[in-house]
């Protein structure tokens, strides 16, 4: 019951990190391009520390079996078909004629999808300790935060009214309890689940850290914003590198 309550109010908070995006409207654009500048960083620096520190030596505590290596692909394939063909992805670049974005539908089903994976996998994570639970929903909110900043401003830039935007996005968000939920009830029955979802959630993070977030890094070139960037990275993997102190 204890990790069950801590995951039901770890996808809470994940949902309510969508709110973040009305961020966008009382911060300047210059503002807002530092502030996504270090986020980004940051949010890569958790992700990959969260699957090399945490996700991937619990899931290996048997050894690095095949239903490891095949569970840690599986993640790192299913984000990229959620990108292929759902058509929703990492970014933080406004729209415009040469970075064109999804309609708004498209962009919320797409989050959708995404944040009920995440609510699955922290309630993994929780299945197998609290400690690791802990830690995957740091990793998350710290990722979701510039994320649903890009998406406020998309929904805005399709159309909506800026209280449509909230609602509609907080919505999407949501999806994370179903997840949360969906976990437990399955993970409660099925006594691989959580063994397999430990890795798969590794794979999933490493590929939107090294797929999404770094490319997005590389777009910046001048040398002192990318030192920026590089304590960002260092500083999101050092975060869960001094969260070990939990276990």
């Amino acid at each position: 019951m204890d990790a069950f309550f801590y995951a039901m109010a770890s996808v809470l908070a994940v949902s309510c990190a969508s709110l973040v995006g009305i961020l966008t409207l009382l911060l300047r654009k210059d503002w807002l391009a530092k502030a996504l500048l270090v986020l980004v960083s940051f949010s890569a620096g958790t992700l990959l520390g969260d699957a090399f520190i945490h996700l991937l030596p619990e899931a290996t505590e048997q050894g690095f079996t095949l239903a490891v290596s095949l569970s840690f692909i599986a993640g790192i394939a299913v984000f990229f078909a959620l990108e292929k063909f759902v058509h929703w992805r990492h970014c933080h670049t406004p729209t415009s004629k040469e970075h064109p974005h999804p309609v708004a539908f498209m962009n919320l089903v797409g989050d959708g999808l995404h944040n009920f994976i995440d609510g699955l996998v922290i309630g993994a994570s929780y299945l197998a300790s609290i400690p690791l639970g802990i830690t995957t929903t740091l990793a998350v909110v710290f990722h979701e935060i510039p994320q649903e900043m890009g998406d406020f401003g998309v929904l805005l830039n399709a159309g909506l009214s800026k209280r449509k935007a909230v609602l509609f996005n907080f919505i999407s968000a949501l999806a994370a309890v179903a997840g949360g939920v969906a976990a437990f009830a399955v993970g409660s029955s099925i006594q691989w689940f959580s063994a397999a979802l430990v890795p798969f959630t590794a794979g999933g993070f490493v590929y939107i850290a090294v797929a999404d977030l770094i490319p997005e890094m590389h777009k910046e070139t001048r040398p002192a914003k990318s030192a920026l960037q590089l304590i960002g990275l260092a500083a999101g993997v050092g975060v869960m590198l001094a969260l070990l102190s939990l276990e």
